[in-house]
């Protein structure tokens, strides 16, 4: 297809892929900033959506999105003797966040003791302090050098393959639903308004 063509404009690299799943991360880690502050400020907080963006960040981030790197890049990172120690605690985080996501389910529900608003919180502001510098190093080291690690039939191929797998994992336009059911999450807590953030 020519540059400018339909397909060009649909594909999408294995690090855009990568990258743009981990902004339905942060905007999930949004949430649980403002549910930890709301709990500590003994605030009502919307559990049902809470718990949804557990299950966003379940279904998207681990059972897909951390799936693709560990079967992926990870390992050719390794067989090529790069970055290595940087793969080994991504791998320990990825372990790490689905035990701090399966606390959090466990936790958001109703009716919450004192002590388990504490717990949740506590949860939360974990999660968030590990996966803020966790998605930040993948971003600015592991994703941009991936490239060159595998050469560009490789890596087109590896689009073609996260694409697959997309589809497969999270249906027909995933990513989208995804993004979607993010912004229904950000309506149940009232944050849906960007522009009230402006400072």
């Amino acid at each position: 297809m020519k540059p400018g063509g339909e397909h060009e404009e649909d594909e999408v690299t294995p690090a855009e892929d990568l990258m743009r799943e981990h902004g339905v991360l942060r905007r999930v880690m949004y949430l649980y900033d403002e549910a930890a502050r709301r709990f500590e400020a003994r605030e009502d907080v919307p559990l049902d959506a809470l718990a949804g963006g557990a299950q966003i960040v379940r279904h998207v981030i681990e059972e897909y999105h951390e799936k693709l790197e560990e079967d992926f890049l990870f390992p050719r990172y390794e067989k090529a003797g790069k970055l290595v120690e940087l793969t080994a605690v991504l791998r320990k985080q990825h372990v790490a966040g689905r035990t701090i996501t399966a606390q959090i389910l466990a936790l958001a529900k109703a009716p919450l003791a004192d002590a388990d608003r504490a717990t949740l919180a506590a949860a939360l502001r974990s999660f968030n302090h590990m996966y803020r510098p966790h998605a930040a190093r993948e971003d600015t080291v592991l994703f941009p050098a991936f490239r060159a690690l595998v050469g560009k039939h490789e890596y087109q191929e590896l689009g073609e393959q996260f694409e697959a797998k997309e589809t497969e994992m999270l249906g027909d336009h995933g990513f989208e639903h995804a993004v979607d059911a993010v912004a229904k999450l950000e309506a149940s807590f009232g944050v849906d308004d960007l522009a009230r953030l402006t400072p």
